[in-house]
């Protein structure tokens, strides 16, 4: 493999006995929650593997994986030009110490700052993962367009690196910016999700009792939130007996964040329970009877894979990502996005309906079974590394 002699040009590369991967992702538990399996398959196939990303607090845990992690002071909040400064010079001094053979950018910051430091250091190779467009894209009217091009623009500047390729997790996002960043279909990829492992989340029968309709998600407004809020309060008032449960933590650092005096507001109302963050997602899904993701817009969202690979119906929103991930009146029903009612008529038939409930989830697990599969998702990365490697 090719490494940087310190002692010349980030451009001049020697060879190595072991090909160097590196991830740049925003936030460390973003990083476990999705893409640890493949950076484990990676050093079981001989690969030294590190990862630049900000910390919480999961660094030993990162550590006891065997990974190499560099600290990198990103506010996800911050859209300042300083604070993106500091960050790209940050990943460029990362990136000429571990002189990779591939970079792996995820989420849109690491991407864009990711890709312009890759570019300087000479790095030979780049994955840039699209697992969702964001606020950008989901806006309308002419200042929403304006920015729509900007972004296309920092992303062809960013992405135009000879020896790359690009992953979108759905058609939608595919489509909208492959186009803008003129990308040949070359340096495209196509993969639904980050995967499930099958065998951790398994059929199960729906639970007796009264029937929990779960929306596990960051707690967010384009989450959908406060339509599932709305939803649950006109089926109470309606008498339709159902538990209306949200898993998951606010995020302060997102500005779509919803606050915690709103959970608690909800909570004292009787609305709904907040369960909040819940690490044992599989028994959380072996709890519920259906499960909500009323997102205005996604990449491919992992909960209704998971969702899926454990049997359980799903009502979701027709958008990008979101219709991606369930086969439409099979595995799941669609809804409007951003409408109450919609969702909570759907929400009533499904609760009313056990049989139908039951059948869209035994649907859901084959679906799973065929393209949901961690393994292949995992398999598909190496063979892209590999690839990018032997071009290099």
């Amino acid at each position: 493999m090719k490494k940087l002699n310190l002692y010349e040009h980030p451009g001049h590369w020697q060879s190595s006995e072991k090909p160097t991967l590196l991830f740049v992702v925003n936030v460390d538990w973003f990083f476990l929650s999705h893409r640890l399996p493949i950076a484990l398959e990676a050093l079981r196939h001989g690969y030294q593997v590190h990862i630049a990303t900000s910390l919480t607090d999961r660094l030993a845990q990162l550590q006891s994986y065997g990974l190499v992690v560099h600290p990198l002071a990103l506010n996800r909040s911050s859209a300042g030009l300083a604070n993106m400064l500091h960050t790209m010079w940050q990943l460029l001094r990362v990136f000429r110490t571990v002189r990779p053979d591939v970079v792996h950018l995820v989420t849109i910051k690491a991407v864009l700052l990711g890709g312009f430091a890759a570019r300087l250091a000479g790095v030979p190779a780049i994955v840039a993962a699209i697992s969702g467009l964001g606020f950008v894209f989901m806006a309308s009217g002419t200042v929403a367009g304006f920015r729509r091009w900007l972004v296309g623009g920092l992303y062809r500047l960013a992405l135009s690196h000879h020896n790359l390729k690009v992953i979108f997790q759905n058609p939608d996002d595919r489509s909208s910016l492959a186009k803008l960043m003129n990308l040949p279909n070359n340096r495209v990829e196509t993969i639904r999700g980050s995967g499930v492992d099958l065998n951790l989340y398994c059929r199960t029968p729906l639970p007796e009792g009264v029937p929990v309709v779960l929306l596990a998600a960051r707690m967010l407004t384009d989450k959908g939130v406060r339509e599932f809020v709305q939803a649950a309060r006109l089926l109470k008032r309606q008498g339709v007996s159902a538990r209306f449960c949200l898993v998951g933590a606010i995020d302060p650092e997102n500005p779509a964040s919803l606050t915690d005096a709103e959970l608690e507001q909800w909570t004292s109302e009787k609305v709904v329970e907040v369960w909040g963050h819940q690490s044992d997602m599989p028994e959380v899904l072996r709890t519920s009877y259906l499960v909500v993701l009323p997102s205005y817009r996604e990449g491919l969202p992992k909960v209704l894979l998971e969702a899926a690979a454990c049997a359980r119906a799903v009502v979701t929103t027709d958008v990008p990502g979101c219709r991606d991930a369930i086969d439409p009146g099979v595995t799941g029903v669609l809804v409007p996005a951003r409408n109450a009612i919609a969702l909570a008529d759907a929400l009533r038939e499904l609760i009313n309906n056990p049989a139908r409930c039951q059948a869209m989830g035994d649907a859901g697990r084959r679906l799973a079974e065929v393209s949901f599969d961690i393994r292949q998702v995992v398999a598909a990365h190496l063979r892209m590394y590999q690839e990018l490697i032997n071009k290099s």
